[in-house]
């Protein structure tokens, strides 16, 4: 994995481990917006994973339905693995 984004994934993880299991699980959303922060910046790079990591932080709201949203749903960005053919 490229250092920096091992550098943006590692306090996140320190977050998981030291800070989540002492509170009530309070995210609506499946993965967790902390799961989902790691999976977005390992698939999609430092600056857009921040950018779906921040938009998901957003939306987990008293008012949001939350539900199943992995981050190969997201549709703020194009895929960077599609054809521009498709």
């Amino acid at each position: 994995m490229h250092p920096l984004r091992s550098a943006v994934i590692a306090p996140i993880r320190l977050y998981q481990r030291l800070i989540s299991p002492a509170l009530p699980r309070s995210c609506k959303y499946e993965p967790t917006c902390s799961h989902y922060a790691v999976d977005a910046v390992r698939t999609e790079g430092v600056l857009r994973g921040l950018v779906l990591a921040t938009w998901r932080i957003l939306r987990c709201n008293p008012w949001s339905h939350g539900g199943y949203d992995p981050v190969s749903a997201q549709r703020l960005f194009r895929s960077r693995r599609s054809s521009p053919d498709s």
